[in-house]
């Protein structure tokens, strides 16, 4: 397959093969999609268990391009500081555990995002429509309500679902530049005072958070991400997008409903799945990188130190800290899911500096989120857990391999889709830092245009962190190979 005569067509056929390399299922099964056209629309439960809040001016704030709206927030002033309540979807309305839909999901346990095409983890037209909680229909949702105090603390928290109605749909770009003073008040907030007031009252909110969980020693990290844009069939670039204050004002909103949602399945006595993070894999390099700089980190692992270390430089140093950031996410390592028994922890996240943070707010595309919130309705009902402690063992060990298998075919196509883009700049040479350094490679990132490849020629003593200047040697578009060498 040369570069040139390839197109959209072959990136999705490459993911898909990627896919199946590493044992996900690119298609639905036709089990899955008989039980979908068997779905008339979102089942209309009430009862005294389910609270009517679609009175409440609900909105939700994504990414411009997505479809799969999963979770909603709205507030109000309390005596003693301000109620947030995030509204998450109830895909397990629709999704019961074990039928045919479910098993898939349980096989893949995420939505996979490739350059080329999206996989997801359940039908889009559960996914997209009939879960997701797009404007002005009605959704089943699962609300944590959290009373938050002027320092960010989650002073109580009460879970319970509830029937809402999302008045406005927003997306993340349009509330930072608006928030920021940037850009215009985005048209539903321009029309309607109350949400404009709404929203400035979250953002505060959320901001008092995001400072607490730092003075805990959570992480202040700015990565880079990198978007393959196409015209056509073709590639025409690669964009990079960066956090902003609306995504960091949802990100903060999000961990507290995790946390929340772990604390209250501990007090119900149910053994749940959380998300560890529990050391770094090379706190070595991170010392010698902060050594570098003048810094001296403690030789064990210290999250509030290095997240002292990281502020520092991102005030004396912005322009360079997403570099920086990407270096201390590659050495921090990935998580993983592990099983947490009532009164027995599993273990801190070491980057979100929490203790409690159990997978809940994507559980439309997210298996272990799924799996959360059964055992929660399960929990609110007084009923028996739907998973003994032995079946979450193995969901997790089994969500935890699979969503490392996800971020190798997302990173597969991405390096693909770069590589046809890249194809024409063969010798030209780029700034880049070092992200992967081992027995099994060394890798770094270029900036302009954002691209992962390999040091194939000059690699000798390299490592993660350091930047070095190379020289695009070749591209390899079926293998996703990007080839340097070290330029002298």
């Amino acid at each position: 397959m040369s570069s040139s005569s390839t197109n959209l067509q072959d990136l999705q056929a490459i993911a898909a093969r990627a896919m199946i390399e590493r044992g996900l299922v690119p298609a639905f099964t036709a089990e899955a999609m008989a039980e979908v056209e068997g779905l008339a629309a979102l089942p209309r439960e009430s009862g005294p268990s389910i609270r009517d809040l679609r009175s409440l001016l609900w909105c939700s704030i994504d990414n411009e391009d997505s479809r799969d709206l999963d979770q909603l927030s709205v507030s109000m002033p309390a005596d003693d500081g301000v109620r947030i309540l995030v509204a998450i979807a109830d895909v397990d309305a629709l999704v019961k555990k074990g039928s045919a839909i479910d098993e898939q999901a349980r096989n893949n346990t995420a939505t996979v995002y490739t350059a080329a095409r999206i996989f997801p983890m359940i039908p889009e037209r559960l996914s997209t429509d009939l879960t997701s909680l797009n404007p002005d229909v009605e959704r089943l949702t699962v609300v944590t309500d959290m009373l938050v105090d002027a320092e960010g603390r989650v002073k109580s928290a009460d879970l319970y679902r509830a029937l809402v109605l999302n008045h406005a749909r927003l997306t993340y770009d349009d509330v930072a530049a608006w928030l920021d003073g940037v850009g215009p008040a985005p048209g539903p907030v321009a029309r309607d005072p109350a949400l404009a007031e709404q929203l400035r009252i979250q953002d505060r909110c959320a901001q008092g958070m995001r400072e607490l969980r730092q003075e805990q020693g959570a992480l202040s990290l700015g990565a880079v991400e990198s978007k393959v844009v196409f015209s056509g069939d073709g590639v025409a670039g690669i964009r990079t997008e960066e956090k902003n204050r609306a995504k960091e004002m949802i990100e903060n909103f999000m961990i507290a409903v995790n946390g929340a949602t772990a604390r209250y399945l501990d007090a119900k006595k149910f053994s749940s799945i959380r998300r560890v993070l529990r050391v770094p894999k090379r706190w070595d390099r991170i010392v010698s990188i902060a050594g570098e700089q003048g810094v001296k980190l403690p030789a064990e692992p210290d999250p509030r130190a290095l997240e002292v270390f990281l502020r520092d430089r991102r005030a004396k140093d912005p322009d360079h800290f997403a570099e920086l950031s990407l270096a201390v996410v590659k050495l921090l390592g990935s998580g993983e899911y592990a099983v947490e028994l009532p009164g027995r922890p599993a273990g801190l996240h070491f980057g979100l500096a929490v203790k409690d943070y159990a997978h809940s707010t994507a559980p439309n595309r997210r298996y272990p989120d799924l799996v959360t919130q059964r055992l929660l309705k399960a929990a609110f009902e007084g009923d028996s857990s739907p998973y003994d402690d032995d079946e979450l063992a193995r969901l997790a060990e089994h969500c935890t391999r699979q969503e490392d298998n996800a971020a190798k075919v997302e990173r597969q196509v991405r390096k693909s889709a770069s590589a046809l883009y890249l194809a024409s700049r063969v010798g030209e040479r780029f700034d880049a830092i070092v992200t992967g350094a081992s027995a099994k490679g060394t890798y770094v990132r270029i900036f302009h245009p954002t691209a992962e490849g390999r040091v194939v020629r000059g690699h000798q003593g390299l490592d993660v962190g350091e930047h070095v200047v190379v020289e695009l040697l070749k591209t390899d578009v079926a293998k996703g190979f990007i080839d340097f060498a070290r330029a002298t």
